[in-house]
């Protein structure tokens, strides 16, 4: 099932220069999302920022929408997502926001309308959660963090 997700621009005159999310190309899994910022913003090392888009978005049940970085600004800049993926839960209708890092060595400025982001639209499940005084085990059991080798 291909889900619809509505967009609502939330200042729609002021942000009529700021297209909405859209995929770039025919097979692109996530849709770029741009800065709508009122001024350019220079994020210096180590700076976070919490960056405006100027809509909100309807997701339907059972889907979730994953904010993550773009791999250009990640790998030239080192602009990433503070909390990648983000998670947009279906029931949220408030604006979308971007939680962005500066990891890179120099400072970066991010311009109004600037691709600073991508939307992934993923289908979710909730689970049953059910208590229990042991677990099945597995050849793997306990072993974790390095336990297969560097």
């Amino acid at each position: 099932m291909k889900p619809t997700i509505k967009f609502l621009r939330l200042n729609a005159e002021a942000d009529k220069d700021i297209d909405l999310p859209k995929y770039m190309t025919p097979l692109s899994a996530g849709m770029d999302i741009r800065a709508a910022v009122k001024k350019s913003l220079t994020l210096k090392p180590q700076d976070i920022a919490l960056l405006p888009t100027g809509f909100a978005i309807a997701i339907p049940e059972g889907f979730e929408a994953q904010i993550r970085p773009r791999s250009g600004l990640a790998v030239k800049y080192g602009i990433t997502i503070i909390n990648s993926p983000g998670t947009i839960d279906a029931d949220y209708r408030g604006e979308v926001k971007i939680a962005v890092i500066n990891l890179g060595k120099a400072e970066y400025t991010i311009n109004r309308g600037d691709r600073i982001a991508q939307m992934v639209i993923k289908r979710v499940y909730q689970a049953d959660i059910q208590q229990t005084d042991k677990l099945d085990s597995t050849k793997r059991d306990a072993g974790g963090f390095g336990h297969t080798g560097v």
